[in-house]
């Protein structure tokens, strides 16, 4: 029993560490390990980055040193102002980097004899010279250039100069000065051209004194990382009035030129039917508001863009502006947009743009409403054109569906063509284009019958609202009611069958021409199908039906606005209507595709 228990305790005593101690050590090392590695990594990349910055200063002190030791008519950039034999930009290598040098020279008016334009008026601005030297070595992660400057005096006093003298100010949207705004001048009167690259002062402006006269020859770009760009432009055959001409430098005058840039934004364009289906690789125009130029006009941006497979397309860098959409080409008309257009695009926004298209007519008119005060768009407001045979009033900010004739037949089990159906029971004629009436036999007509129609698909789960049908008024001897509907809604295309109800959600129910609102259980519900019941009390009469829509609201249907289309060229009578506001009505010239914009006020 000894010797048992005494090799019971070696083997106990030789007992060896778990996996999971194992790992647990581990895991404690790899943490210290990774600790010391990165602190290690932090000082060596500290002390490589104080040793570049020391370099720098380096040679940056004996670019200055040389630039001391030049003559004072010499210190200046190749063809700049003032004018020298320094590069505005170059490039030097140390230890194996290389450095970026970028050199600033300006002329520098020294308030103590008065400034130019200034009470004192300095006639000889040119006092002394700023000389600015910054470095940067990209391939070092340095993401800040070390800048270093001198001033440069002449041993006399300055002579009286008949140059002129240019300030530029640069600011942004809200009229706040942008500093650090990249200025590029070219003049190109001067042989060779005269370029001056610097940067605008923490007030917004550059001071560019002492530059030599020119009649329109400065063209001037104004830009910043992030930033719009504006620019002046020259007169040509594509612009041949454009609205901000190149500076005139006149001798001892001032010239002043203002410019606006402000953050870049982005605008994702879709385009969609009016169902919310995606309509991929369709070409749409967008320009914009601002104009570089007049009579004719010359936007800033204009530019035909087609959408990919999925029917998008990405702006990355837009400018501020009101932006306008059309389509290029004759298979859709624009029939609205989500949100109305103009967009109005501001700094720094992301914004989407959905583009609803329908497909072309000949002639078609987009109506869009607005509130007179807010410019916002105004929905459920009655728009009605009449005019050349044509009477339709449409509630902006609804979408509907729509079916007109029924002479193509049955057998149709999706809405593809306009004049088809899914079926009937016999007792239903739709030989006329346009009606359904009851048939006739001999002299007298069936009492009663009814039609299905084929699948609509609104693209989407929607919130249906009303159904609407024509003519309101029947014969007399047919009876009341003798026009009644039921609809079947569904989010499957072919549902096991389709369940026909009234406005209170039950088979027993039927809408009527007064009766119209549309029971909320159809509502996120994608595909509807409705059958119309005709009766008469009279067999010598029938009731006739000769238009059916469906009205709805999603995410596809645009604010404020109402399209027309089928329309026949001509003048039609505009009238817009909407409950708390003063109406509105006009003539409207209908010829291709159009659009009127309707502002309201409110009612006193």
């Amino acid at each position: 029993m000894k010797n048992l228990t005494a090799t019971s305790y070696k083997l106990k005593a030789r007992k060896g560490f778990s996996l999971l101690e194992v790992i647990i050590a581990v895991a404690i090392f790899l943490l210290f390990a990774l600790g010391i590695y990165g602190g290690i990594s932090l000082i060596f990349k500290v002390v490589y980055m104080s040793r570049t910055l020391v370099l720098e200063t380096t040679f940056l002190s004996e670019e200055l040193e040389v630039v001391r030791a030049l003559p004072y008519e010499s210190v200046g950039i190749l063809n700049g102002v003032p004018v020298g034999v320094l590069s505005h930009t170059k490039t030097i290598t140390r230890n194996g980097q290389n450095f970026d040098l970028i050199t600033t020279v300006r002329n520098i008016d020294d308030p103590f004899d008065g400034t130019v334009g200034g009470s004192p008026n300095d006639t000889s601005p040119a006092d002394y010279k700023l000389v600015e030297i910054s470095a940067i070595c990209s391939s070092c992660l340095q993401t800040k250039p070390v800048i270093l400057s001198t001033m440069v005096a002449p041993k006399q006093l300055e002579g009286a100069s008949q140059n002129g003298h240019l300030f530029i100010q640069v600011f942004d949207v809200n009229g706040l000065s942008v500093s650090g705004a990249d200025v590029h001048v070219v003049n190109t009167a001067s042989i060779p051209n005269t370029i001056i690259d610097d940067v605008t002062a923490n007030d917004g402006w550059l001071r560019i004194v002492d530059t030599p006269t020119g009649t329109q020859s400065y063209h001037i770009t104004v830009s910043k990382s992030g930033y719009s760009s504006d620019y002046t432009n020259t007169v040509s055959s594509a612009n041949p009035n454009p609205t901000k001409l190149p500076a005139n430098i006149v001798a001892q005058t001032v010239t002043e030129i203002y410019f606006s840039i402000d953050q870049l934004s982005s605008m994702n364009l879709y385009t969609v039917g009016t169902n919310c289906s995606i309509l991929g690789n369709k070409t749409i125009s967008v320009w914009g508001e601002k104009l570089i130029g007049t009579d004719p006009n010359v936007y800033k941006f204009q530019s035909s863009v087609t959408t990919d497979g999925n029917g998008g397309y990405a702006f990355d860098s837009l400018e501020w502006d009101k932006y306008h959409v059309s389509a290029t080409n004759t298979a859709y008309d624009v029939a609205g947009t989500v949100p109305l257009a103009p967009v109005d695009l501001i700094p720094g926004a992301n914004q989407d743009l959905y583009v609803i298209l329908r497909a072309h007519t000949a002639n078609s008119l987009l109506v869009s409403v607005m509130d007179a005060g807010t410019k916002l768009p105004l929905s459920q407001a009655m728009v009605r054109l009449s005019g050349s045979g044509y009477d339709e009033t449409i509630s902006t900010g609804i979408g509907y569906i729509r079916q007109t004739n029924w002479s193509g037949g049955s057998g149709q089990e999706v809405y593809i063509a306009e004049n088809q159906y899914w079926s009937d029971d016999g007792k239903i004629s739709t030989a006329t284009a346009g009606d359904i009436k009851l048939k006739k036999i001999g002299s007298y007509y069936q009492s009663s019958g009814y039609l299905e129609s084929s699948t609509f698909d609104a693209g989407a789960g929607v919130d249906w609202r009303n159904v609407v049908w024509e003519p309101i008024s029947q014969p007399s001897q047919c009876g009341s009611d003798p026009v009644r509907m039921q609809i079947a809604t569904s989010n499957s295309s072919s549902p096991a069958s389709w369940i026909f109800v009234g406005p209170d959600g039950t088979a027993g129910s039927y809408y009527t021409t007064t009766n119209n609102t549309l029971h909320s259980s159809h509502n996120n519900n994608r595909y509807l199908r409705y059958r119309v019941y005709l009766s008469t009390a009279n067999t010598r009469y029938t009731p006739t039906f000769s238009e059916v829509a469906f009205t709805y609201t999603n995410d596809c249907v645009p604010p404020g606005q109402a399209f027309f289309y089928g329309l026949n060229s001509g003048t039609y009578t505009l009238e817009v209507s909407r409950i708390g506001y003063d109406s509105s009505s006009g003539e409207v010239e209908v010829n291709g595709t159009g659009e009127a914009v309707v502002n309201l006020s409110v009612s006193s």
